[in-house]
């Protein structure tokens, strides 16, 4: 049975997320989703012709969408972890239900939990006995090593690796192409700097850029 989503988010990794609800679809034996439009508070002209281009709806901004639909079923393309705490906690709270969605070019080893609401896209590497919580996000071609644990609303951009048996706390952000040594821990709300090299335990709620990483001192106003 074919089952409505709404797509939150009409920037770049709205537009990814589409690829994967697309390639889901494309890999089963008969369509899993169909894709009703996309909301978007603030969507830039461009980000709304691509939309079109590609064929969707464009359904307004979140109150709009709201309205339209009761207990819809969504997923949130936005990669900024506070913007998706915020949005799915609207769309809970009214009812929704979030989607699950792994690309099937994504490699998913044994024993691995992907909690409700993330987003898996194609090139991922997921190890053995990985866990993600909810509403985690793993761009094009990140890697997690066995036995990691990444909590609520993280992010993994594209091509970061996190290590075997790292933990990485809520609402924490891996830049493109970082890299988090074998067995650390990351703090909540924590943003690695792309092509970041984490050697060390990072305290919550810290900004780290460069290799070895260390705190970027002006973006933590010390």
């Amino acid at each position: 049975m074919v089952e409505d989503i709404v797509v939150i988010g009409a920037g770049g990794f709205g537009r990814e997320t589409l690829d994967v609800i697309e390639a889901i679809n494309t890999a089963s034996s008969g369509a899993i989703w169909r894709i009703v439009g996309v909301a978007d508070d603030a969507p830039a002209e461009i980000q709304l012709e691509r939309i079109a281009a590609r064929g969707y709806e464009y359904l307004g901004n979140m109150e709009t969408a709201l309205q339209r639909f009761t207990c819809a079923t969504f997923t949130v393309g936005i990669g900024a972890p506070r913007a998706r705490v915020k949005l799915a906690t609207t769309f809970e709270d009214a009812g929704w239900k979030p989607a699950t969605l792994v690309h099937p070019d994504a490699v998913v080893g044994t024993n691995s939990v992907i909690g409700e609401g993330s987003i898996v896209c194609g090139g991922v590497q997921l190890s053995t006995e990985t866990t993600l919580c909810r509403y985690v996000h793993l761009n094009p071609g990140a890697v997690i090593g066995h036995d990691a644990l990444l909590g609520e609303f993280v992010s993994v951009n594209p091509g970061a690796v996190v290590s075997g048996e790292v933990e990485i706390c809520d609402r924490t952000l891996v830049g493109a192409g970082a890299v988090i040594l074998q067995g650390l821990f990351v703090g909540s709300d924590t943003v690695i700097g792309a092509s970041a090299c984490v050697t060390r335990d990072l305290e919550p709620n810290v900004t780290v850029v460069g290799v070895p990483a260390r705190q970027h001192l002006e973006a933590s106003g010390t």
